[in-house]
């Protein structure tokens, strides 16, 4: 058998790439969705994704979409796994790779957000979403929550600069149980990649909360090589 005879008897799927969109805001971890367009089950709810392109890989195809729905160009993401089950998708046989994305609420176009439909939603609001949507966010959390506990995340889904309450709040809600005001407090700070501000937040109380922000170098250094971070 030729090359050529050998791939023309392949048979032909299409690949998708879908995005679990994670950001924080209002004390909140929340997912951008966005309703669908189209059919199959057009108005129901989704991820974000897309089609992978002839000319593209899959991890430009996940960027292209990510870029084309909140307007940043460079996100925080990594690929989750494949999801090929052959009837995952109503409408084909799709097979889809999810990646996930930390971003900064704060920095992304909401005017373009809203053009795609998308919405941000606490994660105790996400309704039922098509297809295998709802398995692929539960994954994303549950890797989530691993990366959390051997690499540094504040930076990619909090303001520059922020409160040692917020950073609490933050893994309260990836972990989703309250944490030790005293031990988190006592573990961060030992990890010594915040610097201290002569800045106070007084938003929650007059004597105020101080403010930090990450030192880049230290905390690309524990991304790069890790820690246990167990809380």
């Amino acid at each position: 058998m030729s090359h050529g005879s050998f791939y023309a008897n392949a048979p032909r799927h299409l690949v998708a790439v879908d995005c679990i969109i994670f950001g924080f805001e209002d004390g909140k971890l929340k997912l951008l969705i966005i309703q669908r367009k189209v059919d199959p089950l057009e108005g129901a709810w989704s991820l974000v994704g897309g089609f992978v392109q002839e000319d593209e890989s899959t991890d430009h195809a996940a960027i292209r979409v990510l870029r084309q729905t909140t307007g940043i160009r460079d996100i925080y993401m990594e690929q989750l796994r494949t999801y090929g089950d052959a009837n995952r998708d109503t409408g084909a046989r799709v097979i889809s790779l999810a990646y996930y994305a930390l971003i900064r609420i704060s920095e992304h176009d909401r005017m373009l957000a809203q053009e795609h439909g998308a919405h941000w939603l606490n994660l105790h609001q996400i309704p039922g979403l098509i297809f295998d949507h709802n398995t692929m966010l539960n994954e994303a959390l549950e890797r989530l929550r691993d990366k959390a506990k051997f690499h540094p995340i504040g930076f990619e889904l909090l303001p520059e600069k922020f409160s040692l309450p917020q950073l609490r709040n933050l893994y309260e809600e990836i972990y989703q149980r309250p944490l030790d005001k005293r031990n988190f407090r006592k573990k961060i700070l030992a990890m010594d990649i915040l610097e201290k501000l002569d800045e106070k937040d007084k938003s929650t109380s007059k004597k105020g909360a101080h403010l930090y922000r990450f030192d880049r170098k230290k905390y690309d250094a524990l991304t790069q090589h890790g820690f246990v971070f167990e809380i």
